[in-house]
């Protein structure tokens, strides 16, 4: 039997990665100072295109990735509105346009918004996640790796339990029984 080696990103291995995410040239997220993101590879813990594009690299590479909207967060949706009756909010609910906005589906998977218009009667809530329709531009590097535990892999994240990063994606929630 050949033994695994821990130094290529692959599938089952927890991998811990340094980042700067760039779009239309302006930083929008980075590890720095916060640490490397640590998620399980293979899992969907991160999205699609950034994932298939460190498989195989190497703790220390450095790698510029660009990832497409249909990769990502999608494309923009020109449909994706919803209007909502202003008494469906809180009596002292300050409406801002642009502010971000949780609501929870039928199955009760929570769900970001942003206000996009403010009515006397209604709200139109973006329901697009706020990276759609862009181009993502992600400087990488991998600082280390290790196998992810049974316990990771069946619950498919990092610590095995729980929810890891609840409205991380643009189906918002983790959709488990944590009510998150």
């Amino acid at each position: 039997m050949t033994e695994r080696t821990l130094d290529a990103v692959e599938k089952n291995m927890v991998v811990k990665m340094d980042y700067t995410l760039y779009v239309d040239g302006k930083v929008v997220d980075s590890s720095e100072g916060y640490g490397p993101l640590e998620f399980i590879q293979g899992y969907k813990n991160i999205i699609p295109g950034l994932e298939r594009e460190i498989l195989g690299m190497h703790i220390g590479d450095s790698r510029d990735i660009v990832v497409k909207p249909v990769e990502a967060y999608g494309d923009y949706d020109d449909d994706a509105f919803l209007d909502i009756s202003r008494s469906q909010f809180p009596q002292s609910f300050d409406f801002q346009i642009g502010r971000t906005v949780r609501l929870s589906d039928p199955t009760g998977r929570l769900i970001t918004a942003s206000i996009c218009e403010i009515g006397e009667k209604d709200v139109r809530l973006d329901m697009n996640h706020p990276l759609a329709g862009k181009e993502l531009n992600f400087s990488a590097k991998i600082v280390d790796l290790r196998m992810a535990t049974e316990e990771e892999i069946a619950a498919g994240r990092v610590g095995g339990q729980g929810c890891a990063s609840c409205g991380s994606d643009s189906s918002g929630g983790c959709g488990g029984s944590c009510n998150c």
